[in-house]
């Protein structure tokens, strides 16, 4: 997961060197973090929380209205790695939806776990890295980029 993580940020644009948080969870905690921060009563397979605005990374194909903020590129200090935001991936929900043939980006494609794993780990991580899916354009560009950095494992 480590090489992945760190294949999907570079492919992002991320700064470097930095940190993200990858926690695996359960439905319970992923029903009670989608609850308090989308508003939605339901377990989900993964939620991001980038800490920093999309605008602090290279622009990408479908983006819409995104302009390069005044702090976009700052420097910490020599040693220092900037966080960029935590990804929290249900695996339960990732075992479930692999199981069901519900996995990948279209939700039925019948794959491993760990496949399955694999693409919420970097669904996820893109999300902190300022890519998004509700704009047609953006999420194709999103979702060819999942299936590259997939292919590179």
């Amino acid at each position: 997961m480590a090489r992945l993580a760190g294949r999907t940020l570079d492919a992002a644009g991320a700064p470097a060197p930095a940190s993200v948080g990858l926690i695996l969870a359960d439905d319970g905690e992923l029903a009670a973090l989608n609850a308090t921060h989308m508003g939605e009563q339901r377990p989900t397979d993964v939620l991001s929380f980038p800490l920093l605005e999309p605008a602090a990374f290279p622009p990408h194909v479908g983006q819409s209205g995104v302009a390069q903020s005044a702090g976009a590129g700052f420097r910490l200090p020599p040693g220092r790695r900037i966080h960029l935001g935590d990804v929290v991936v249900s695996v339960e929900r990732a075992v479930e939806q692999a199981k069901q043939g519900r996995g990948g980006q279209t939700a039925d494609v019948a794959w491993s776990a760990g496949e399955e794993l694999a693409l919420l780990v970097v669904h996820g991580l893109l999300h902190v890295c300022g890519w998004d899916h509700a704009e047609p354009a953006e999420e194709h560009a999103m979702r060819a980029l999942e299936r590259r950095i997939l292919a590179d494992r």
